[in-house]
C-alpha cells in the first residue's frame, strides 16, 4: 500500500506536531483515527527517525502494527524525541533543526535458511530490512542501514551485534524474518 504525497505530508505533520506537544506539554499529540484519511487509520507499523546536522537523534518504532497507521507515527515520534535511551531529550533549540524521516513497514516474512550463507544468500541488499533472533536475543536493522552497510554480510554481522550476540554467532534457533518499508521524510 503506497500512500499519497499528501498522506505522507499528512504523518510527516502529525511527526512534527507530537514532538512539539511533547516539548509543551511532556505528552504526544493524541489523535483520533477517525479525523485522517482510511490510509491512515489501517493498522500499520511505523519507525520515527530523527536526525540533527546528520546525525541520528533518535529512532523508535514497532516491528508489528499495534494501532492506526497515525496513531502509531504520533506515539514513536514523541518516543523518539523523548525516550530513546541513547539520548537525551530533545531540547527547544534542536527542534527547528530536526529532520523527520518515517518508515511504514510491510507485515514481518519469515525467511527459510539452512545455514548462514544460505540466508546471506537470500538478503536483498537496499530492500530488505531484516529481524533477527535468537533465544532472548532480538535485532532489527531498517532498510535504510544498508547506506551505511551495503554488503550482507557487513549487515547481518552489525545486525548480529545489535541483538547483543556475538559478531561470529551462529546456532540452528536464529529465526530471521524480513520486511519491506515505504520511507519518507522532510
Amino acid at each position: 500500500m503506497n500512500l499519497t504525497p499528501e498522506e505522507r505530508a499528512t504523518l510527516l505533520a502529525v511527526a512534527r506536531d507530537s514532538i512539539a506537544q511533547g516539548l509543551e506539554r511532556g505528552s504526544p499529540l493524541a489523535v483520533d483515527p477517525a479525523d485522517y484519511p482510511e490510509a491512515l487509520r489501517a493498522q500499520r507499523a511505523a519507525f520515527v527517525t530523527l536526525h540533527l546536522a546528520g546525525d541520528l537523534r533518535g529512532c523508535i518504532g514497532h516491528l508489528e502494527a499495534v494501532a492506526p497507521l497515525v496513531r502509531d507515527v504520533a506515539e514513536n515520534a514523541y518516543a523518539a524525541a523523548f525516550r530513546d535511551p541513547r539520548f537525551p531529550p530533545v531540547s527547544p533549540p534542536e527542534f527547528g533543526m530536526l529532520a523527520l524521516h518515517i518508515s511504514v513497514l510491510t507485515p514481518p516474512e519469515p525467511m527459510t535458511f539452512s545455514s548462514e550463507a544460505d540466508l546471506l544468500a537470500q538478503i536483498r541488499p537496499g530492500v530488505d530490512g531484516l529481524i533477527l533472533t535468537d533465544g532472548r536475543a532480538r535485532g532489527t536493522f531498517l532498510p535504510s542501514v544498508w547506506e551505511s552497510l551495503p554488503r550482507p554480510r557487513d549487515f547481518l554481522t552489525q545486525l548480529k551485534r545489535k541483538a547483543g550476540l556475538p559478531v561470529d554467532h551462529w546456532s540452528d534457533r536464529v529465526q530471521v524474518s524480513r520486511y519491506e518499508t515505504e520511507s519518507f521524510g522532510d
